[in-house]
């Protein structure tokens, strides 16, 4: 404190229109993310009603997750951090022509290399699952199925790619709405194909159920990707090769992705380590089928609201800051930093204490039913409050290391994220033993927490303050807010389980009675201390609601 730099400017008009579209672009992102979230929960919930926690369904999750793990890489990774400030740039200093040839180059250089990557998954199979699931040669043929799971899935890593790259551009010309549905069509996709596949035509095709939904998920992957063709199109923007190196702007791109791809390396690092972990994980009930779909299902769940508001919020922030930086606007690159962090922890924070409180009544009430039973729903529930912890940090993370993209400064989130491996090795190691899957979300859990406060801190001694003493009374506010409401939710959740036995309809009553009354008890006692991000995250989130019922009406 006491520094110029800890001094925030009071806002201007041009300032509150600022925040006012970045609020909207992240509510409009919030509901298209939330509609996916919600369409993924529910390809989930039917794909673990129709197989369960067993061999053929751990195998399929195995094999889609070695592909799907670029869709952090690029999606919401290095292509997208690295892309879309050197894209904006050329589109307000340059010309929509110039700023064409560079999607093209991009788009063309991603078809060559993650092209040669999709090859390499095909004949490495069995490498890269023994790297990330060895303990599958406990259960006989349940190795061999991921081999075959993983070949079946691996174009997905291609399209998912340059579904991305689609999706930053859109997003750098104010359009956030359809990319983030994007993915709603892939989950709508690939389950009714997978299921029509594997289910009504396997005998046709002389293929098994699993194998059917393997390749509906290919499917799906290029609906996500065609669907935004059209708008590009529109917007002047068709794909045409082009091979061009030296290309500055293509340079400048490759420069910040290299070690992005590194930074990002030690997540996938850290999901393989916790997935062989996993995979070798007994459990005295199920043996060694259970633990790799548990700690899914439960990571589903925490995907909801880390989409919802983390994502969301990062994919908006993201252009805007992006442009104060290109104009060398710090302040308004702080100010745009501080709000966007301020709305993330008011909406993900009582996100983390909902989870850990109400994690079984949520689990059981969605996923519970057909070969999915209570044991299996305790078990999740279980691995939810351990990721619970790290949600808020999860979803800061989101903001954060785009922030250093923009700052031209690849090589800090590199370096924090390789750090990460270790973080993440030591408490996998040693949790796994004593708390067994749980231990494994505890360590993801934990590299988000080190990860965010390590960012947070240099951050913070480079530009001097990020939202200032703003900040840090929304943090206090935000954690006195939430302890209020863990009150309130504890106490109505202890009197629906004397009432209700434990089975469905002691789940759906906590769901349609104990989370509304939280979220309400939150959002009275954020208004009562007088949360400044409520109203703006209010506006954000009903202000799309209202413009689509204003169209219905």
């Amino acid at each position: 404190m006491g520094t110029s730099a800890d001094v925030e400017l009071p806002d201007t008009t041009e300032q509150s229109a600022n925040s006012t579209k970045l609020a909207r672009a992240a509510g409009a992102a919030s509901i298209a993310v939330f509609t996916s979230r919600i369409t993924g929960l529910v390809r989930e919930i039917i794909l673990t009603r129709k197989f369960g926690a067993s061999m053929d369904y751990e195998a399929f999750l195995l094999g889609f997750r070695i592909p799907n793990l670029t869709r952090d890489l690029f999606a919401e990774g290095a292509l997208s951090s690295a892309f879309v400030p050197v894209f904006v740039e050329y589109l307000t200093t340059k010309n929509k022509e110039e700023a064409a040839r560079l999607a093209n180059l991009v788009a063309t250089g991603i078809i060559i290399i993650v092209g040669t990557f999709c090859l390499f998954g095909i004949a490495a199979a069995p490498l890269l699952v023994e790297a990330s699931g060895s303990g599958f040669h406990q259960v006989p043929g349940k190795f061999e199925q991921a081999v075959l799971m993983t070949r079946i899935m691996s174009p997905f890593l291609l399209l998912v790619s340059l579904a991305a790259q689609a999706m930053g551009i859109l997003n750098a010309l104010n359009m956030y709405a359809l990319p983030a549905f994007s993915s709603t069509l892939f989950n709508v996709g690939s389950v009714a194909t997978g299921l029509f596949l594997g289910f009504v035509a396997n005998g046709f095709l002389g293929i098994s159920h699993i194998e059917g939904v393997a390749w509906g998920v290919v499917i799906g992957g290029a609906m996500q990707l065609f669907v935004q063709v059209p708008s590009l199109m529109r917007h002047g923007f068709v794909f045409k090769p082009a091979f061009d190196w030296s290309h500055p702007g293509l340079r400048r791109i490759l420069r910040t992705m290299g070690p992005a791809i590194l930074g990002n390396a030690a997540v996938q690092i850290n999901v393989f380590v916790n997935s062989n972990f996993a995979s070798h994980i007994v459990d005295p009930q199920r043996g060694a089928n259970g633990a790799v779909s548990w700690l899914n299902c439960s990571f589903r769940f925490m995907q909801l609201p880390l989409g919802v508001f983390g994502v969301a919020i990062a994919s908006a922030t993201l252009p805007a800051i992006a442009r104060a930086a290109g104009l060398g606007d710090m302040t308004e690159f702080r100010r745009t930093l501080g709000r966007s962090l301020g709305m993330v922890l008011l909406l993900t924070v009582p996100s983390s204490v909902g989870l850990a409180i109400l994690g079984q009544s949520v689990v059981g009430a969605i996923y519970e039913g057909g070969k999915f039973n209570h044991y299996d729903t305790e078990q999740t529930a279980y691995a939810l409050s351990f990721f619970a912890i790290g949600l808020a940090a999860y979803s800061c993370l989101k903001v954060l290391t785009p922030a250093f993209y923009a700052l031209k400064d690849s090589r800090t989130p590199m370096l924090i994220s390789l750090a990460s491996v270790v973080v993440n090795y030591v408490v996998a190691s040693q949790m796994s033993k004593s708390v067994g899957h749980a231990g494994l979300a505890l360590s993801t859990s934990a590299v988000a927490l080190t990860g965010a406060a390590a960012q947070y801190v240099i951050l913070q001694r480079r530009l001097g303050t990020i939202g200032g003493q703003l900040l840090m009374e929304t943090v206090s506010k935000v954690a006195a807010s939430s302890c209020v409401m863990a009150v309130a939710v504890l106490g109505v959740a202890s009197v629906v389980g004397h009432l209700v036995p434990v089975g469905k309809m002691q789940y759906w009553m906590n769901i349609l009675v104990t989370i509304p009354m939280g979220a309400v008890t939150y959002y009275l006692a954020c208004r009562l201390l007088g949360v400044s991000e409520l109203e703006t995250a209010s506006r954000a989130i009903m202000g799309p609601l209202a413009r689509l019922r204003a169209k219905i009406l």
